[in-house]
């Protein structure tokens, strides 16, 4: 049941083209949202379509969120076209894959940190910009359990997660006192694009069953549900929310992961 949470907002939400990013834009609008939807795939024209389809406010911009002047871009077509930006959901990432620690070099963690983690403060930065003038505002960003603790992804990607909550964190009291809040998502394993040769993997292997069954729920996540989450904190539902890391994982970081004993 759609409930009308953003009516009269609008929401930037990077990483659009798929997965969490498309998800979310698409509840965004159902629940009022007028958006700006932001990706470097151009697939990201396909989610603004729908929304208009679904009779909703939507514009696509094929551009890269770890580059300031892009990101700028989009904020201020929001700005223009809109006349506000409510709701900032710095979602765009890179899995950087699970090469050894020997192979890695600087430039792979380059590569993966200005995607995750400078690109988020890119949006953080600029959102905050023009939302503290108004007095409030709220910014969502994707950080993952791999930035809680080891076991969920490499290390150039867990490093760069563990950054964004920490920017989160840190941001939250550099923004103390301007109505702006800020929050991440720390989503366990989501079937998405990111996460797609995984599943199909275990497809391959007739494990597929056996997904997720390292969390109390013995399952995969859907992008809507995390979807759902970033609603939540988007919304003034969660006007007491702040500085916060909410993991979205079926349970798994509640404890070190081991196989659930059967019922």
């Amino acid at each position: 049941m759609l409930m009308k949470r953003l009516e009269g907002k609008t929401a930037l939400i990077s990483g659009a083209a798929s997965g969490i990013g498309r998800a979310s834009a698409i509840l965004f609008a159902a629940e009022g949202a007028k958006v700006v939807v932001l990706d470097r795939a151009p697939a990201v024209e396909e989610t603004a379509a729908t929304i208009r389809d679904a009779g909703g406010h939507a514009i696509a911009r094929v551009n890269d969120s770890s580059e300031e002047a892009e990101v700028v871009d989009a904020i201020e077509t929001a700005m223009r076209e809109f006349g506000a930006l409510d709701v900032c959901f710095a979602n765009a990432g890179v899995s950087g894959g699970l090469v050894p620690l020997q192979e890695q070099t600087p430039e792979h963690w380059m590569e993966v940190l200005k995607i995750n983690l400078i690109g988020t403060f890119l949006a953080v930065k600029h959102a905050a910009r023009v939302m503290t003038p108004r007095g409030r505002g709220s910014i969502v960003c994707t950080a993952s359990v791999a930035g809680l603790r080891s076991g969920a992804g490499g290390s150039p990607y867990s490093a760069s997660k563990a950054g964004v909550i920490s920017l989160v964190q840190t941001t939250a009291y550099q923004l103390a006192g301007s109505g702006v809040r800020i929050n991440a998502i720390c989503p366990g394993l989501i079937e998405t694009g990111m996460t797609r040769s995984i599943f199909e993997q275990a497809k391959t292997r007739g494990t597929d069953h056996r997904i997720g069954q390292l969390n109390p729920l013995r399952r995969p996540g859907a992008p809507l549900e995390i979807a759902q989450m970033a609603l939540f904190l988007a919304s003034d539902a969660a006007s007491y929310v702040n500085g916060q890391a909410v993991a979205v994982d079926g349970g798994l970081s509640s404890s070190h992961p081991i196989v659930p004993p059967r019922m």
